[in-house]
Formats: structure tokens, C-alpha cells, sequence
């Protein structure tokens, strides 16, 4: 059954019907089919009467400056002194701006480039630190908190921060299960995500790859589309957008900007930059304010142009694009002695005559914001809003701040990343590979290693090269998070799910790899080498070494910005851990002043495990008798003159030394590498320690550098 609905875009009095409505009718027919009475949204209709419930945005004297600056001067060599500092002073982004937003209504921020329109959506979207702005913003009258910001709100970036190997409906439906709560079940939400691909004009490209350099997929203008259509999947209030516009041809940023129509006319507010219409675009905007300097030099509706630049003495040629015009003639006055002052007083004028059509929400109506969000909730809009406070009286009390528990976050993000990376086989494979040719170049250098003094050595040297290699693997799990920070700062900024279970699930994803990879090095190298001891526990150890190296190197990913930064710093502090190991250098001969630095080695730890789980049997015998010559100047003579030495020797200790006596057990070798402090499970559980300890400091960097907010 298909339901025509037609929309005339001239009047919102007709508006597009809901998300919610969209799903009633397709709800009452999945109902009449298979007999489910799960109660349905009542949907008001707002097609025969006027709305009467207005959501109104208001925003006054909002002024932002940015942080002042010291610059540093080189020193003159034509002179014996250096120049002096530059200081700059504050630079003032916004000042002083005021205006307001409805429902129903698209509301547009114009300006040159560096005019302040990203930072007014910002400062809007509550994007900015806490105090950096003045000014006041209020919905409804009622001044907003950040909690209920976020619940009710949607931010939409410039840039399009989508996972290149999802198709559009897994991408929405992705977003559907984080923002929809589980009281919702998998088929209806199902159904709003194929509402939703309806509504955005994403039917053909449904089954369609997002895609990246490497991959073909949707086009840009669909690629916007998706990226609006993950923020708006929950019907939110308030839809916030920078620039969607941006690098789109003429077609599609027309569609885009109708998709946001339709979004407005379904009870949402929508503000969002754009730098340059064209004149279909303008004729879907309701509201427009102009930028220049961080002042406002236009405010009110798009029709009204025409008439403001004839009252101000330029006015606009018939067939000339207003906009172009209006961004024209600014950018002149910027460049004039007096720049644009004359224009900003002539706007604060033309407002105090009327010339914009501004009415006060409080003699509108007298509706408080928890009864105007209630009244958007019985419409169908919020499906996340529940009951989530003891206090019945506030806003915050219809929405929860996050729509499902941790556990169905860490499960939805764990599937996402599942079948992300399994389109993308390439990348386990490469790291398979690097594995499987250094476990297989270990395996034929160090063949078939004998117990002998020269034995000994190598088993030292295969334990210390394959220890530091776990970690030196783990190096490519510093691009994994860098690739994601800014899909992860979008879908927390307005809390789709939590920071710690974005923590947890990405700990649990990579365990299966990990073990994988930690069973193909230990098949290869254990028999191969000739290693005694426990497999089993050689194996475990190799895996908790991949688990501290992994965790290791994730940490670094939330701290370092840039992937070849952090290359660096991975390779240098892996030296150093190596370094301090014990294997290069005994613990006992490690300088007081770098002592600590041998107990932070994550490569001391499996280093002395894997060497007790080798020499652990105190009856096996690696030295006897004549033995002890070999690696020494007597190593090189006969065999019939070490005996004789050894029988000179035996008289001057008392002590009967043949060919066959033992002298040193696999407890004296380690006593030698100073293997003394630490059982070899204990080395286990510090690793494996080490591993939740940097999970736990990734989580901190996670809440400390992931504000994503303008100080």
C-alpha cells in the first residue's frame, strides 16, 4: 500500500506529515496483518488547523571572543637586541547578536568566510566552553540546560563522518538502535529507518556502500543526506548544521536543503550556515541573518531583502541573486574606511521600525517548555522520550539522557565494528601476514636451539626479540580510533551512547583478533624453536602481551592527534622498553636513577615469563662439565686439555667436576638474569594488568580531549 501525501511549501500550515505519522500509517497496517495491539504515537494532525504549540529559539546579545594570543618575534640580526613580543588582544567572533528560531522553519546564517557562522551555530548548539560565551539563549522562554540540549538537539558537521563499508540502511539503522530506546522493537525500528530513507530520498541508494577513496559509493549529495539522516533518526527538536550545503553541485544541495524543509515542517526547528544559495535554495529558507564581522547586518525574512537594501540606498537589480548581491555589497563595505557600520545601524534601526516580523513567545502563548515537549512527544517526534527523573516538574524529566542501557550500546557498536572491518579484510590480513613471516623468519634463524651455553644465549635472544615484537604489531591499532575520533565525537557530543561503552566495546572487538594472532606465532615458533616448558602457557602470554601492546598503543591514539606522530612516539618508548627489559642489561646493572623505568617495561614482564616458563625445571641440566669453557678463549681447545683443567680444578675446590657433572640448572640461569622478584603468572596478571590499565587512561583521554567544544 503506498500513501500520497502533498505538501505545499508556500504555506507550513500545510506541513509534511512527521516520521511519526509516516509510521502510524505503515504501524496500523503491520497491525491489521499480523494482529499486533502495541498501542501506536498519537499523532496530532496538524494538516487541518494551525499549530498552536510553537517551539521558539531565542537567542540575544550572544558575544564571543577568542582567546588572546602571544606571538613570538625572532631576534633582528642587524641589531643587538630582539624585537619585542607581539601581543594581540582578544578577537572578537560574535558581537552582539540577537534573533530568534520557530518550528517549522529553516532559519539560515550567511556571511563571507571568517563572518562568525560556524561559531553562531556553535554557540547555539551549546558547542562552546562553559563561560567563553555571554549573551543568553532560551527556548520557549526557558533558558536551556546542556542535559536536555543533548536529548533534544541533533548536530550535523560540515564534513561527513560516515564508515565507508556500511551500506545507507545499515548506516541509519546502526543509528536507529543507539538513539531509538529497546522498548521500541526491531521492526518498528525498522520501519522508521525505511521511512526516514524515504523522507531523505535515499530509496535507490539503500543498498549502497557509503564508500571512500578506495571504494565506490553513494554520491555527495546522498552522502549528506545519510550523514543528516544519522542526527535525525530520533526526530530531534532542535536540528543544528554547518554548512550541509558544502561542495554539493546546485541539484543536490537544492535537495538537501529540501530534505531540511520537510524535516522543519515536521515540528522541528532548524538553523544551519550556508555560505552562498542559489535561488531555488532561497526560496525554501524561511529566515536568514547575515554576518559580517561577527555583527549582524540583515535579520528577518528573505522576501523582505529587496525592500531593506532599497531603504538602505543600494537596491537590488531584478534579475540579480539577492544573496550574491547582499554577500557583494558587503564584502565592499568590509573593505571600506568605515567597513560595515553604516549597515549594522541601519539593521538596528529597520528592527525597531518593524522591519522584521520578531513576536515574543510569552504573549504567544503561555505553554511552559515541558508542556510544549510533551505535546512534540504525543506527536511522534523524540521516540527516545521516557520518563528518566524523580523531578516530574522539569523538561529533563520526558527524555532519558541516554535512550538504551550500556550493555545494548556496547553490543550495537561491537556489531558495527564487526561488519565494518569484515568488508575490509585486507586489513586483518596484512596484520596476519606481518605475524606469520616474522613468527616463520624466528622459526628457521633460531632451528632446533640445543641446550648448550651458546643455546642458552640464543633462547635469550629469540625470547627478547619475540617479546618486543607482540608490541612493535600492535603499532597498527594507533589509526583504528584516529580514523574514528570524529564519527565517536559526533555520536557522543549529543549522547547516542556512552563514552565507556565505546571503551569496552572496542576492547572486546579486538580480542578475537588478538587471540588469533597469538595462536598463528605460537604454532609457528614453539616446536619449530625447540622451546621446553608449558605451550599452553607460552601461548597465553603471547596473548596478554598482544592485549598490554594493543591497549598500549590505543591510548596513545586518544592522546596524539596526527597517525605519523604517533608512530613516533610508539617506536621510541617500545626501545625503551625493550631497553630496560633486562635482556640488553641485568637489572642488578641498571643505573639507580633508571630503575623505575625497568619496572614500567611492558617487555619486562612477558620477557621474564616466557624465560621461567622455559628454564622452570630445576633437574634439566643446560652446562656440564667441560661446557663451562665453551664462549671463553679455552673454548677452542682440545677436548683432552679441558678434562685436565677440570680435574686441576676439581683439586682446588674439593670438589669432584667430570664431563657429565652438571653445573648450571635452568634455576641458575635465571638467578643470573636476575629472574628472582616475580612467579611467571604473576608476570602474567601484571601484563594482562597493564592491558586494563591503559584501557582505563584511554577512557580518561577519551572524556578529557573528546569535548569537541570551542574554548
Amino acid at each position: 500500500m503506498m500513501a500520497r501525501v502533498v505538501a505545499d511549501n508556500s504555506s507550513h500550515a500545510t506541513a509534511s506529515p512527521t516520521l511519526g505519522q509516516l509510521l502510524k500509517q505503515v504501524g496500523d497496517v503491520r497491525k491489521e496483518v499480523t494482529g499486533d495491539e502495541t498501542p501506536v504515537h498519537q499523532v496530532l494532525d496538524v494538516t487541518d488547523a494551525p499549530r498552536s504549540l510553537p517551539f521558539v529559539l531565542s537567542f540575544s546579545n550572544l558575544t564571543y571572543s577568542a582567546k588572546a594570543r602571544r606571538k613570538f618575534s625572532l631576534p633582528n640580526p642587524f641589531t643587538s637586541r630582539a624585537s619585542p613580543d607581539i601581543i594581540t588582544g582578544p578577537k572578537i567572533i560574535l558581537n552582539d547578536i540577537s534573533g530568534e528560531a520557530r518550528d517549522g522553519e529553516i532559519m539560515a546564517v550567511m556571511g563571507a568566510s571568517g563572518s562568525g557562522k560556524s561559531t553562531l551555530i556553535d554557540a547555539l548548539a551549546n558547542r562552546m566552553a562553559k563561560g567563553s560565551l555571554k549573551g543568553s539563549i532560551t527556548l520557549n522562554g526557558e533558558q536551556l540546560e546542556s542535559k536536555l540540549l543533548k536529548v533534544i538537539s541533533a548536530y550535523v558537521m560540515q564534513d561527513d563522518l560516515l564508515f565507508p563499508m556500511l551500506t545507507v540502511e545499515e548506516t541509519l539503522m546502526f543509528a536507529a538502535e543507539f538513539r531509538l530506546p529497546r522498548t521500541l522493537s526491531k521492526s518498528k525500528k525498522k520501519l522508521r529507518v525505511e521511512a526516514l530513507i524515504d523522507q531523505l530520498g535515499l530509496r535507490n541508494a539503500a543498498k549502497t556502500v557509503i564508500g571512500d577513496e578506495g571504494h565506490r559509493g553513494v554520491s555527495g549529495g546522498e552522502r549528506r543526506r545519510v550523514s543528516i539522516g544519522t542526527d535525525i533518526i530520533h526526530d530531534p527538536i532542535l536540528l543544528f548544521l554547518d554548512e550541509p550545503t558544502s561542495g554539493l553541485d546546485s541539484t543536490s544541495a537544492y535537495m538537501v536543503v529540501k530534505v531540511l524543509q520537510r524535516i522543519a515542517q515536521s515540528g522541528s526547528i532548524v538553523i544551519m550556515s550556508i555560505h552562498q544559495p542559489s535561488y531555488r535554495v532561497l526560496g525554501l529558507l524561511d529566515r536568514v541573518i547575515f554576518l559580517s564581522r561577527g555583527q549582524t547586518v540583515y535579520s528577518g525574512s528573505p522576501s523582505s531583502l529587496p525592500l531593506y537594501f532599497s531603504d538602505f540606498g543600494h537596491p537590488i537589480p531584478e534579475k540579480e541573486n539577492r544573496t550574491e548581491f547582499a554577500l557583494d555589497l558587503i564584502r565592499e563595505l568590509e573593505g571600506s574606511p568605515g567597513g560595515t557600520k553604516t549597515l549594522v545601524e541601519f539593521n538596528k534601526s529597520w528592527l525597531k521600525k518593524g522591519g522584521s516580523d520578531h513576536f515574543n513567545y510569552c504573549e504567544f502563548n503561555n505553554l511552559s517548555l515541558k508542556e510544549a515537549i510533551s505535546a512534540s512527544i504525543s506527536r511522534g517526534k523524540l521516540v527516545s522520550g521516557a520518563v528518566s527523573s524523580n523531578n516530574a516538574n522539569a523538561p529533563t524529566s520526558l527524555v532519558p539522557t541516554f535512550a538504551n542501557p550500556l550493555w545494548i550500546e556496547m553490543a550495537v557498536l561491537s556489531k558495527r565494528s564487526f561488519t565494518n572491518s569484515r568488508r575490509m579484510p585486507e586489513l586483518f590480513a596484512v596484520r596476519l601476514g606481518a605475524v606469520v613471516v616474522t613468527g616463520f623468519i624466528l622459526a628457521t634463524v633460531f632451528w632446533r636451539l640445543d641446550n648448550s651455553p651458546k643455546g642458552i644465549q640464543e633462547r635469550l635472544g629469540f625470547f627478547a626479540f619475540a617479546m618486543s615484537t607482540m608490541f612493535y604489531t600492535c603499532a597498527d591499532a594507533l589509526p583504528v580510533f584516529l580514523q574514528e575520533r570524529y564519527i565517536f565525537m559526533r555520536e557522543t557530543a549529543y549522547n547516542a551512547y556512552r563514552r565507556s561503552s565505546y571503551v569496552l566495546s572496542h576492547s572486546l572487538v579486538s580480542i578475537p583478533s588478538l587471540l588469533f594472532l597469538s595462536l598463528a606465532f605460537a604454532a609457528i615458533t614453539f616446536w619449530a624453536v625447540g622451546l621446553d616448558g608449558s605451550f599452553v602457557f607460552y601461548l597465553v602470554m603471547i596473548f596478554a602481551s598482544f592485549w598490554a601492546g594493543n591497549s598500549f598503543v590505543t591510548f596513545l591514539s586518544g592522546v596524539v592527534p596526527h597517525v605519523m606522530l604517533g608512530y613516533t612516539i610508539v617506536v621510541a618508548i617500545l626501545a625503551y622498553f625493550l631497553l630496560f627489559s633486562g635482556f640488553f642489561i641485568t637489572r642488578d646493572r641498571i643505573p639507580m636513577y633508571w630503575i623505575w623505568f625497568h619496572y614500567l617495561s611492558l617487555v619486562k614482564y612477558p620477557y621474564e615469563a616466557v624465560l621461567q616458563n622455559e628454564f622452570q625445571d630445576p633437574i634439566k641440566c643446560f652446562v656440564r662439565g667441560i661446557q663451562i669453557f665453551d664462549g671463553t678463549p679455552l673454548g677452542t681447545v682440545p677436548d683432552a686439555m679441558k678434562v685436565r683443567l677440570l680435574n686441576s680444578l676439581s683439586s682446588s675446590l674439593g670438589m669432584r667436576i667430570t664431563s657429565s657433572t652438571c653445573v648450571t640448572t635452568g634455576v641458575d640461569i635465571l638467578r643470573q638474569q636476575g629472574i628472582t622478584d616475580l612467579s611467571k603468572w604473576n608476570c602474567f596478571w601484571v601484563t594482562v594488568a597493564w592491558g586494563f590499565l591503559f584501557r582505563f587512561l584511554f577512557y580518561l583521554s577519551l572524556l578529557v580531549g573528546s569535548k569537541n567544544k570551542r574554548g
